[in-house]
């Protein structure tokens, strides 16, 4: 019997497919609090205690001025059921961590603590971490004080500032995952 060669092609709407871009700019009056603009919706967000900044430090509080990739979500399974995206998907351990020290060789990068040990832990009590994409801010090439730990994340219920990422509410955050893939920019403005 020969083989056939039948391609089925599924039609997919513009609704489904990854975004292009993703645009973030801080609110008139309050650098504190901003805009995410994606698949034409704005969205309220919360920014860095220290606005947007074009040259971001380690612990300035500031938004990175840019634009950036994201890599991965990880996401909070023992609370959530695993989100729709076109990223990569990771699970949130108790042990997983991300470097924030600008002296350690993991700086910027995520790390596996042991019980007891310090750093910023993605397994949080609070909900802040349910759901977080990882951007690809200060990482090719990482620069030793330029800045760490800039995600994608989940709101205060107050939307207060954030450390230096970018949030928002959980509704918002699953529409954004259901959107964006590898190749959509997150411009920050």
């Amino acid at each position: 019997m020969g083989k056939s060669n039948i391609s089925i092609t599924y039609q997919t709407s513009p609704r489904d497919r990854p975004l292009s871009a993703i645009r973030i700019h801080a609110a008139a009056g309050d650098p504190r609090r901003g805009w995410l603009t994606a698949g034409g919706q704005t969205m309220p967000v919360a920014l860095g205690r220290g606005g947007i900044l074009a040259n971001k430090r380690e612990g300035d509080g500031g938004t990175p001025r840019g634009i950036f990739r994201p890599r991965q979500v990880w996401w909070r399974a023992d609370r959530h059921a695993r989100p729709r995206t076109h990223l990569p998907v990771r699970a949130i351990q108790p042990e997983d961590a991300w470097c924030e020290d600008p002296g350690d060789r993991h700086y910027n990068q995520p790390v596996r603590l042991e019980a007891g040990q310090g750093g910023d832990r993605l397994r949080r009590e609070d909900h802040l971490y349910d759901f977080i994409v990882e951007i690809d801010h200060n990482t090719e090439p990482r620069i030793a004080g330029r800045g760490s730990a800039v995600f994608l994340h989940l709101a205060r219920d107050n939307f207060g500032p954030t450390a230096g990422c970018v949030s928002m509410t959980k509704s918002v955050m699953l529409r954004l995952l259901r959107r964006i893939g590898p190749e959509t920019r997150i411009v920050i403005e």
